[in-house]
């Protein structure tokens, strides 16, 4: 079944009648009731019994666990209240004091928020790599420590797409468990489990929900045993999803397909289009040939995805001005929603950095990342120009 389907026919079941609803119900209750005190101990057991306490398990959260694990073709999933209570969730779980992580350098501010924290608290040893080098990878895995890859599927905002399909493979070789944030492509523009990846981690506020009204997070396992694993540590910690949220995200799936394809169309054209910009200095888009990721996203993405960044001259005050000055796009901190929102990354969802870390992540001063939303091409590039004309 192709993907577009699976997202419109999200997984649902049917009333005690036989009747079946077109839109999943939302469970809102904390917890169910038994009859049988050994059938609650037996409900108990495990995260695929009856449902006892919605933190353990409930019927909404479930069906979006289970549509997601149908999308990124998983064993199974575990929904959270955020995509960093995914990302937490899962590294806790993973890690013990002396282990080692590899992670691509170009990461999300938060997690590198979070491996900072582990390594300071816990003594985790955190290595960075390029992402781009399978023999840097494989010299700092081949160590007794090494526990835990964690990758990006398009970084943000540079837009680095790493070599997945190398670095997933010597990792499963060298027994590394590999965890890679699939957030910014979705898995309409790519999969990585069926690449080897064994977590795929989402936060579902983006591109999945895709309406800036909800935050949650997901992981997808490639393996059901390990997702047994994780899930008593996420139980335990109460990084569960809200059924309310469950359920806004599942109303925003089934468009996730329509919603892609209007991003990734718009986000080229502006890209094309700011590159030829006098006062644009440089532009990140990896479905540019220009960009330096341009073949490993050709090989394991099926768009360049509604993430790109955009370098002026003139430094972070330069990169502040222009999100103030645009009238169409708006000044936030998210994305993936159907609006256009603008950053200055090294001011807001980088500013865990310092100038070092954000030059070896090949985060300039001057960066304005831009959530390119679904709106008329045409408008969009009218308000960038009026933007950069008062620069």
């Amino acid at each position: 079944m192709e993907l577009g389907t699976r997202a419109v026919h999200v997984v649902n079941e049917p009333f005690g009648d036989g009747s079946w609803p077109l839109s999943v119900p939302l469970v809102q209750s904390s917890a169910f009731a038994f009859d049988s005190a050994a059938e609650l101990a037996d409900a108990m057991a495990g995260p695929d019994g009856r449902y006892v306490y919605s933190r353990r398990g409930n019927p909404t959260v479930r069906a979006l666990e289970q549509t997601l694990a149908g999308l990124e073709g998983g064993a199974g999933a575990i929904a959270f209240a955020s995509g960093m209570g995914a990302v937490s969730g899962v590294l806790l779980a993973l890690l013990r004091p002396g282990d080692r992580v590899i992670a691509q350098r170009c990461l999300y501010g938060g997690t590198f928020s979070v491996l900072s924290d582990l390594a300071e608290r816990y003594g985790i040893e955190v290595v960075y790599v390029s992402g781009d080098d399978v023999a840097e990878f494989e010299a700092a895995a081949v160590h007794p420590a090494a526990r835990v890859l964690v990758l990006e599927t398009i970084a943000n905002p540079t837009g680095q797409v790493a070599d997945l399909p190398g670095l997933l493979a010597a990792a499963r070789r060298l027994g590394v468990t590999s965890v890679v944030d699939n957030s910014l492509a979705s898995p309409v523009l790519c999969r990585p489990l069926e690449l080897g990846a064994d977590v795929v981690v989402h936060s579902a506020t983006k591109y999945l929900a895709g309406h800036s009204d909800v935050l949650g997070g997901a992981a997808v396992f490639a393996d059901d045993g390990l997702r047994r694993r994780v899930w008593p540590r996420t139980v335990e910690l109460g990084a569960c999803a809200d059924p309310f949220a469950a359920w806004l995200v599942l109303r925003g799936i089934p468009t996730l397909p329509l919603r892609m394809r209007e991003h990734c169309a718009n986000a080229a054209a502006l890209a094309e289009l700011l590159r030829v910009h006098p006062r644009v200095a440089a532009v990140h888009y990896p479905w540019q040939p220009s960009h330096p990721s341009y073949g490993h996203a050709r090989k394991v993405l099926s768009g360049g995805g509604g993430l790109l960044s955009f370098e002026l001259d003139g430094g972070r005050a330069a990169g502040r001005a222009l999100v103030e000055r645009v009238r169409l796009g708006r000044l936030a901190l998210s994305l993936g929603g159907v609006e256009t929102l603008l950053t200055h990354p090294a001011s807001t969802s980088h500013r865990e950095l310092d100038g070092a870390a954000l030059a070896a992540a090949g985060i300039a001063p001057g960066l304005v990342r831009m959530s390119v939303g679904i709106e008329a091409v045409d408008d969009l590039w009218a308000d960038l120009e009026q933007a950069l004309a008062r620069m």
